[in-house]
């Protein structure tokens, strides 16, 4: 038996993704075989294709980040079943219609969760759920610039937020401006607007965290808008092996600063599955009780996804972008 899985066959554009036929296996001791239900289309999807992350697999490959699937067959040792759904946080692997993974890095979804729903949480929100809670360990009235606030992470900052009971703040182009609104954040174009003058005005005390997972530019001046004692945690991958060399070299000087403000790195290939577990279970309860509700701006047959890709790479989206299994179309 054969299934279908998209793979990136050269650095490139969409255009690089083509479909490719695999022979079917039995899993081996230790390992699940999960059909594919939902899988999210992510920024760290494009990168690894067109090339600019510092670790790269080697092409061909298959990309795709996260996955929720049901368990299809089962090899020796595992504490999964047939019939069990599941999710993972995959990094590559996951733009097929069939996963091989080891069952102790799966946890347990819920089967009353849409799936397309799901699968945002077991990336965009546990970055976010973990930078709040976890790094930045936010209490009610924090005030806090969410760059980048309308992608993926971005609503999900954007929601927990406001469940945090957090001042937010958050730049987006103007467009995008009434996702932030209706989640009670102040919005700032940046195209037009500059956000450091525009928080020293509102904020002349300067605010306690910025969140930001776009390019280091952003270093210098989010540190400006910061009270004495704030932080700015950055999470997201660098685009090469000497950008990966230059973050690290700039996270330990701004730190050196004598300024009383600091930078904290954050990647989720740090935390401990243990961690893990615990966090996207707590993310789908409040899913459960209907105190999230994911921002899924398009949805796409599984091997649709250069096309997914394309739309991601616009700009154009707010939320998220998930690739489905062809029966929950």
């Amino acid at each position: 038996m054969k299934y279908r899985s998209v793979v990136v066959t050269k650095r490139g554009g969409p255009e690089v993704l083509q479909i490719e036929e695999n022979e079917l296996r039995p899993p081996s001791a230790g390992e699940a075989r999960i059909k594919m239900l939902a899988t999210l289309v992510c920024q760290d999807d494009v990168a690894t294709r067109v090339g600019n992350r510092p670790f790269l697999p080697k092409v061909p490959f298959v990309p795709g980040y996260t996955m929720i699937g049901v368990v299809d067959a089962v090899g020796e040792n595992v504490q999964v079943a047939v019939g069990d759904r599941v999710g993972a946080l995959t990094n590559y692997d996951s733009y097929a219609e069939y996963l091989y993974w080891p069952a102790e890095k799966l946890v347990h979804v819920p089967e009353s969760l849409d799936p397309a729903e799901a699968v945002t949480l077991i990336l965009n929100y546990l970055v976010a759920y973990q930078i709040l809670h976890r790094i930045a360990k936010v209490k009610a009235g924090d005030r806090v610039l969410i760059i980048g606030a309308s992608g993926g992470v971005g609503t999900a900052f954007l929601q927990l937020g406001a469940l945090a009971d957090l001042k937010m703040y958050g730049l987006a182009s103007k467009r995008k401006h009434p996702v932030l609104v209706e989640y009670g954040a102040t919005p700032i174009d940046y195209h037009t607007q500059d956000f450091v003058q525009v928080l020293r005005q509102a904020e002349p005390d300067g605010i306690d965290f910025v969140f930001n997972g776009m390019a280091e530019e952003f270093f210098e001046r989010g540190l400006a808008v910061l009270r004495r004692g704030g932080i700015l945690v950055h999470y997201g991958g660098p685009q090469s092996f000497s950008g990966f060399l230059r973050l690290v070299a700039k996270l330990i000087g701004y730190n050196l600063l004598p300024n009383g403000k600091s930078i904290k790195g954050y990647g989720t290939h740090r935390v401990d599955h243990q961690l893990l577990e615990e966090d996207w279970t707590a993310l789908f309860g409040l899913l459960e009780q209907g105190k999230i509700d994911p921002i899924v701006a398009a949805t796409f047959p599984l091997l649709e996804a250069a096309q997914a890709n394309e739309l991601l790479e616009s700009g154009q989206v707010t939320g998220n972008i998930v690739l489905l299994a062809t029966e929950l179309l």
